[in-house]
């Protein structure tokens, strides 16, 4: 069971990490305009927004129990959002702004500012509120533990990512291309446009997804003398 959650954690944190957006390109833009140093505490503003997240999603799981009850009517409506998220993503235009490769000066004051500017910029994301929302809601049944390991694999992983993409930052920064730009954003599309659709038919032919059980140990003759 606790495999299980390490894996589904690993693969959500794989998705998350791998998608292009307004955080890879600060990432980049800190790491290569400033230092690795502004690039770390940028990804450590945006996993202390993921934390806080998760924190919040998982204190709240009694009200999202009780959300169980519409969980059909939930799935259509996560269904329609990700599909049109995703039909949007392959049909919009992208302009990225790629960073320089100038060296600015950084004091030790604004360290803060881009703590903060990390913190803000994954809080204030609503598809990621969403996102989040959809996984909490998805995860409130299981237990205690099994939430443990899927959101520290899933996060740890995302945390992982991010940092080596703060160390590779300048390769990243001379390979990322606009077309190639694009065609990743199509492909994060895609992805998204997928689950929309896996969820709209467990929705339409009614499946639920459930953990494995774990399987009981046999009792010993210890247990029947109790």
């Amino acid at each position: 069971m606790l495999s299980t959650a390490l894996f589904t954690g690993l693969i959500l944190g794989l998705f998350m990490a791998i998608s292009v957006g307004p955080t890879l390109f600060a990432v980049l833009k800190y790491s290569v305009n400033h230092s690795y140093k502004a690039g770390l505490v940028f990804v450590l503003g945006v996993s202390i927004s993921d934390i806080l997240f998760v924190t919040v999603a998982n204190m709240a799981t009694p009200w999202l129990e009780w959300l169980h009850q519409y969980e059909r009517t939930m799935k259509y409506g996560f269904s329609a959002l990700l599909i049109l998220l995703g039909v949007y993503g392959l049909f919009k235009k992208y302009k990225p702004v790629r960073p320089s490769a100038r060296i600015l000066n950084i004091s030790g004051s604004l360290y803060l500012k881009i703590l903060l500017s990390g913190f803000f910029m994954n809080t204030f994301n609503p598809a990621l509120i969403l996102q989040w929302i959809a996984v909490a809601t998805a995860m409130a049944k299981e237990t205690a533990m099994y939430r443990i390991v899927f959101f520290s694999s899933c996060l740890g992983l995302v945390l992982s990512i991010d940092m080596l993409k703060v160390f590779l930052a300048d390769i990243i920064r001379r390979r990322l291309t606009l077309r190639r730009t694009m065609y990743l954003n199509r492909i994060s599309a895609l992805f998204i446009l997928g689950f929309g659709v896996a969820i709209l038919a467990l929705a339409i032919f009614d499946i639920e997804v459930k953990a494995p059980e774990m399987k009981k140990k046999p009792k010993t003759a210890y247990h029947y003398i109790q």
